[in-house]
């Protein structure tokens, strides 16, 4: 039996059971796993460790984290102020699923795995860095107080955990058709 748990509105639910200060900020959630897929492509490209295995979690945080940013996030700021922004994140999404159901179909050993791999991670740092970090991450951060910002981060968590049970990366090759769509702007 599992036990799923609602995050409450202005309070996360770990704080709820446990009366204590223990919610996650969204966007230093996202800033985090950025940094976990980065460490992660240096890992491949350094070839440390188990390389299918590197990979294999490469792509399943990729797929998660994508999943996680466009049916939780993305809905939840969409605004005037971030709709541009998040139409082309959506897009940067789909370029890089794009490029990610490539590799998944490749043989490691494949003389364009590498160079695939390189393109990913530029992608992937552009769109986590520059496109978020950097232009919407402060735009969040002055849409919402910080309790909105941690039951945001404790929904975005839950499904994230939830996706990456199920090898999220699987899912990825059926997903490159379209860009995911976005819910239309309600303030």
């Amino acid at each position: 039996m599992v036990l799923r748990l609602q995050p409450l509105r202005g309070m996360g639910f770990l704080r709820k059971l446990f009366n204590k200060d223990t919610t996650t900020d969204v966007l230093e959630l996202l800033t985090s796993q950025h940094s976990e897929m980065d460490e992660l492509f240096a890992m491949l490209e350094k070839g440390e460790g188990n390389r299918a295995a590197l990979f294999t979690e490469l792509a399943d945080m990729l797929a998660a984290h994508s999943t996680a940013e466009e049916k939780v996030f993305y809905p939840a700021i969409m605004s005037k102020d971030t709709e541009a922004k998040l139409q082309e994140s959506v897009e940067e999404h789909l370029a890089i699923k794009r490029v990610l159901a490539d590799l998944i179909s490749m043989k490691l050993d494949d003389d364009m795995f590498v160079a695939k791999l390189k393109v990913l991670k530029e992608q992937v740092a552009h769109h986590a860095h520059e496109e978020e970090e950097k232009d919407l991450f402060p735009k969040v951060k002055d849409m919402f107080a910080s309790h909105e910002r941690a039951a945001l981060g404790n929904e975005v968590l839950v499904m994230f955990e939830d996706l990456m049970l199920t090898h999220p990366y699987k899912t990825v090759p059926a997903e490159t058709a379209f860009a995911a769509k976005l819910p239309p702007v309600t303030r």
